[in-house]
């Protein structure tokens, strides 16, 4: 176990067993398993961490099946599994599913009513989830399959033999045809400045050996892309790969437990052209420093969410993150009859039936 500055790293270990409780709903099944029936893809897309946390919520330890001792009230909405052919999410319904299932829980339950949803959670894992109301908000990582990396582990004394690597789009030709919104030009700034550069092995190409690349490169570049996020942060961090961090406004997960400053590299995206420089500039120590923490399996562990649960995995993350925003402070209860928002107002559009 390695030291970590500051208070960063200590809770990785907490066990929020016995510190919370947690009362799911249960919603009929069109917000939730219908969608996932009509789609089985969603379970593999980074987006499925919505379904893992249900279905480890139903068998917690921290479930209570008496709503009036909940700490906390879990509402299980799949917002992101309405997938396009070609697998993407089309979340346009998420705010209609939302309004719909709190008019339905405010509705039958007394519960929201008491707060206006304050002890109350969903999991949003699409950048639409800032939409909804993001002050307060437990950040957790994109779903990275644990089993897939799993398999493709090669042995830890394998040299780092690239210096920087990355796979991915540089430019989003079909819905950015002129370039210049697409990673804000972050990407694309990466392409022009180091294509031709032998310490960067980047490319478009996304070659089946792409896990056993990670594992042999110092730094794995993170850069945005229409969201500032990707599982490339998680493959970064399991993968023991240095994540260069090229994302101005990116909110990182569970960054109260894990402590990105010192396990990765962050690049402002104006700097992106002498990225070289910065990289080749940080002395063979603090490398070394970044590696050895990046070994603790504890990190490795904090961003991933495997069947079954794991102890210390991101499902317990999670509920550390709940149990630390506990005891609700009193002035989260609404007096009777007071009022502070209209969660079921809004756009015409949002309040047709899905």
């Amino acid at each position: 176990m390695y030291n970590f500055i500051g208070s960063a790293g200590d809770v990785l270990e907490d066990d929020p067993v016995g510190r919370l409780k947690v009362f799911v709903y249960e919603l009929p099944s069109k917000y939730n398993k219908k969608i996932l029936q009509k789609d089985p893809r969603c379970l593999a897309h980074m987006f499925a961490a919505e379904i893992f946390m249900h279905r480890f919520l139903l068998s917690s330890a921290v479930r209570t099946l008496n709503p009036e001792e909940a700490d906390w009230f879990y509402t299980p909405v799949y917002t992101t599994c309405d997938l396009t052919p070609n697998g993407l999410p089309l979340p346009f319904k998420s705010p209609r599913m939302m309004r719909s299932a709190i008019q339905l829980i405010s509705s039958n339950w007394p519960y929201w009513n008491r707060t206006e949803g304050a002890d109350h959670f969903f999991v949003v894992p699409h950048d639409f989830g800032a939409c909804f109301h993001y002050q307060g908000s437990i950040t957790i990582p994109p779903y990275a399959p644990p089993q897939k990396m799993h398999t493709h582990l090669i042995p830890d004394k394998t040299p780092r033999s690239i210096f920087v690597y990355f796979r991915g789009l540089f430019y989003d030709v079909g819905n950015d045809p002129e370039g210049g919104y697409y990673a804000r030009g972050a990407r694309a700034a990466v392409w022009e400045n180091f294509k031709n550069n032998p310490l960067f092995d980047i490319s478009t190409e996304h070659p089946t050996t792409y896990y056993e690349d990670m594992q042999r490169a110092v730094f794995c570049l993170c850069p945005l892309g229409w969201a500032p996020w990707s599982p490339r942060l998680v493959e970064a961090v399991v993968f023991g790969c240095i994540p260069v961090i090229i994302a101005d406004d990116i909110v990182l997960p569970f960054a109260d437990a894990i402590p990105w400053e010192e396990i990765g590299v962050f690049v402002d995206e104006q700097d992106v052209p002498k990225l070289d420089t910065i990289l080749t500039s940080i002395p063979p120590e603090v490398i070394l420093r970044k590696q050895r923490l990046l070994a603790n399996p504890s990190m490795k562990q904090a961003m991933l969410f495997p069947q079954p649960a794991q102890a210390g995995d991101a499902f317990h993350q999670v509920l550390n993150g709940l149990a630390r925003k506990l005891p609700h402070e009193r002035s989260v209860f609404l007096k009777p009859g007071e009022k502070s928002l209209n969660w079921t107002a809004g756009p015409v559009g949002d309040l047709k039936p899905w």
